[in-house]
């Protein structure tokens, strides 16, 4: 796979660009983003043009619209959700003289933006020289708040380098900007091109107000903005500032003169609230006292308040790696990313592109539950909570869909932002069933890994239950006493409607050995659930009555019953061309063929990965590489890993630098829509899976780390029971480090070791096997070579 030429520098603990490029506006925009879980902000120029797409976000904020069927059947979802985009308070537009400032106009001497993962800013400067010779140099440093959920800032400074110069500065609110969301049924399409309703504004002294409604989905929104202006002492007086609010635009105008080397300052604060319960006037206050609250702070304490907030995520979730610097560049941009999509969402779940983008329309799909949560219970454990709880918040329309198909307990949605249902395609969502699974998966690794009993009894152990009590009413019994569950789509999706899928298969298997352990834990919580012993028992006979089907011809598990049988793809006659092939081929011969778009029988190996022997894994891996195409960005962490576990760790680079500069690349040429938030989590796992061999079960944590010859060293944290773990792995040897705490027994590949915090132990690392030859894959789609991916 080959992407764009990098246009970013190289920096350990930033990303910046220097210069305008056009062309790639909308790609920088999601590179550039910023967000706190609930508010997002693209990296759209301040003056809003030109741009490639717009977006101010708030999580949770959609409408929803009619979902239209050519035909329609029993079960299919009614409505469709998008998400959309709230007033937007990034805008401040600035006119030099009468001349408003355009990159695209003038002269632009200089232009550098860049992104800090340790301050948690977005960085402009920029010095113009307008069409009428007149020079300005304009700085702007752009936050969204993690110690303030509902608030984002913007410092704007505009120095006169000659003068005397009247500058005009406009600071906008502007509702309804249009996302590049087209649909062919004309309902929809106007539905989405302005979702918002105008209930009220209000302006004040610099302040100003906005509150919509959507038309659909009953959501109002408020969004509130105020600021803070200063200039020379001699130019106070004369600092005009005027502030007018209707409709869909608020706008704040600060008017001055400035002589040489004089400089204008406007802190711009931006409130976002929204609810479909509380009322106009209370929304308008919770937005417009966040905004006084944080003014009263002050521009230099919201600055603080970002990097401690920075700095205690880092100090367990910083990767540290001695190796190429865009290596270490990428690897932190993806933990950056992955924690300001997740600190503040509250109740809430991460969309597929975070806050970032528009794409996949907003929604969430299971790749967070079983790619980001493991991030988060690890490194951002109060994160991984909230999302889990918001599982558990909307567990009640789970259980109606289940209803709905005639199955017990709940059927969790495979794409949704409120919970419901929001697919119309069937076989690759409703029959999806492992998202239940993978839900349960994730509140089993949190409960161990975190140990809140709390949250097992408030919401963990009904997540597991409901899930669980899906399969036994979905699976069957043969006459020999296995257990099976037929018809459903796994994570490939270029699979669908298959018998005894192996990820599922496994997947469920654990969900109802789960259950049935934690309803044993709290059977009072489990009678009010009403949990009964006959059922505990049913689902611990489906668990050890699972089926996995295993092809002993080939010595390989198929990806579901048959699999292996089904003609291969003609993968020698696919052209470079013809990639992305759902793109170029219909979904039936892509379903009836042997062909694989992401990791499923070996995401398998590793989830489950205690089903499997050294051998299997290794013959699997082998098998799998031939047909897999990676049309997903879900598959190369997955590949990363299990080629690190059975000794390919030259391929396990390479899948490393394919995830990790996916989006810095766009390497999917979709990055404009939004980043990939599951693969970006994906790098760190690719790392503390891939090379340092860590496995989490039942039986508690296990490390087996080694490393590629291009990486010298390498460090990482997990947090267990709130103390963190640092392993620090080198080529010889590894050292565990416990920094506070009770003491932890982890396992060492096969030796128990106790640590005890301040107590560091090093143990060697045994030499590796005599590895099998490299795995081919398809004609045309083997990774890119890791020194050519990070060599920027």
């Amino acid at each position: 796979m080959s992407g764009k030429l990098p246009r970013f520098d190289i920096d350990e603990w930033s990303i910046g660009a220097d210069g305008i490029d056009l062309e790639s506006l909308a790609h920088e925009e999601s590179v550039f983003g910023l967000s706190n879980g609930h508010v997002g902000w693209r990296g759209n120029l301040g003056e809003g043009d030109p741009r490639g797409v717009a977006g101010s976000y708030l999580n949770g904020l959609f409408e929803e619209h009619p979902m239209p069927y050519a035909e329609e059947g029993y079960g299919y979802p009614e409505c469709g959700q998008s998400v959309i985009n709230a007033a937007n308070g990034q805008l401040i537009r600035l006119t030099v003289g009468d001349e408003p400032f355009d990159v695209r106009r003038g002269a632009l001497s200089s232009h550098i933006r860049r992104l800090d993962f340790r301050a948690g800013t977005l960085e402009r400067e920029a010095e113009w020289t307008s069409p009428t010779g007149r020079r300005v140099r304009i700085r702007s440093t752009r936050m969204v708040s993690f110690a303030h959920r509902s608030v984002a800032a913007v410092q704007y400074r505009v120095q006169a380098l000659d003068g005397p110069t009247e500058v005009t500065v406009v600071s906008d609110l502007l509702a309804n900007e249009p996302l590049p969301i087209t649909h062919d049924d004309p309902r929809v399409q106007e539905l989405l091109s302005e979702p918002l309703e105008e209930v009220a504004s209000a302006a004040d002294r610099g302040a100003a107000t906005l509150v919509h409604r959507t038309r659909k989905s009953g959501l109002t929104t408020a969004v509130a903005m105020d600021h803070r202006v200063s200039g020379p002492l001699r130019c106070a007086p004369s600092i005009e500032t005027d502030v007018d609010a209707t409709g869909d635009r608020a706008r704040t105008t600060v008017r001055t003169f400035l002589d040489a080397g004089e400089t204008l300052e406007i802190v711009k604060i931006v409130g976002h609230e929204f609810s479909s319960g509380l009322s106009d006037a209370a929304l308008r206050e919770r937005a417009e006292t966040a905004v006084g609250d944080a003014l009263r702070a002050g521009w230099e304490a919201l600055v603080a308040e970002q990097r401690a907030r920075l700095d205690d995520f880092w100090e367990c979730a910083d990767v540290r790696i001695e190796g190429p610097p865009r290596m270490q560049q990428a690897v932190r941009f993806a933990l950056f990313q992955v924690f300001q999509a997740s600190d503040r969402m509250e109740l809430r779940s991460v969309p597929g592109k975070g806050l970032t983008g528009s794409g996949y329309e907003g929604h969430t799909f299971w790749d967070f539950e079983a790619f980001v949560l493991p991030v988060l219970t690890s490194t951002l454990p109060h994160a991984a909570e909230q999302a889990l709880r918001w599982r558990h918040s909307v567990l009640d329309r789970a259980r109606d869909r289940a209803a709905q198909l005639h199955l017990k307990g709940a059927a969790l949605p495979w794409r949704t932002i409120d919970g419901r249902e929001s697919s119309g395609y069937w076989p690759a969502s409703t029959a999806a069933f492992h998202i239940n699974a993978d839900v349960a998966g994730a509140v089993l690794h949190h409960m161990r890994a975190a140990g809140d009993v709390d949250f097992e009894r408030e919401a963990g152990l009904e997540i597991l239950v409901e899930t669980a009590r899906l399969w036994t009413s979905l699976g069957r019994w043969d006459t020999h006493g296995g257990f099976h569950i037929d018809g459903v789509t796994g994570p490939d999706e270029y699979s669908a409607i298959a018998n005894d899928n192996v990820f599922t298969n496994l997947a469920a298997q654990k969900n109802l050995r789960g259950a049935a352990a934690a309803a044993r834990r709290h059977p009072d919580v489990a009678s009010e659930l009403e949990v009964a012993d006959d059922e505990i028992a049913e689902w611990e006979a489906a668990t050890d009555s699972m089926t996995v089907p295993f092809d002993d011809e080939r010595g390989v598990h198929p990806q579901s019953a048959g699999f292996t049988d089904l003609e291969r793809w003609d993968f020698a006659s696919t052209a470079p061309e013809d990639y992305l092939l759902h793109d170029h081929f219909p979904y039936f011969d892509l379903y009836r063929k042997q062909v694989v778009k992401q990791a499923d029988l070996v995401l398998a190996l590793f989830f489950s990965h205690e089903a499997f022997t050294a051998e299997q894994k290794a013959r699997a891996f082998d098998y799998y590489e031939a047909i897999a195409v990676r049309d997903s960005s879900l598959s190369a962490a997955a590949q990363a890993v299990i080629a690190a576990e059975v000794g390919h760790l030259d391929l396990a680079l390479d899948y490393l630098a394919e995830v990790a500069t996916l989006d810095l690349d766009d390497l999917h040429g979709n990055t404009d829509q939004g980043l990939h938030v599951a693969a970006l989590a994906g790098v760190w796992t690719a790392i503390t899976a891939g090379f340092g061999g860590m496995r989490d079960s039942d039986s508690g944590m296990r490390f087996c780390p080694r490393l590629p010859p291009e990486i010298d060293r390498l460090e990482f944290g997990v947090r267990i029971h709130g103390c963190i773990l640092r392993v620090e792995v080198g080529q010889a040897d590894v050292t565990y480090r416990l920094a506070s705490g009770e003491p932890v027994t982890i396992t060492h590949y096969d030796e128990q070791v106790k640590l005890g915090a301040g107590h560091p132990i090093t143990r060697g690392i045994p030499p590796l096997r005599s590895p099998r030859p490299r795995p081919r894959q398809p004609r045309g789609r083997a990774p890119r070579p890791a020194p050519e991916a990070f060599s920027g």
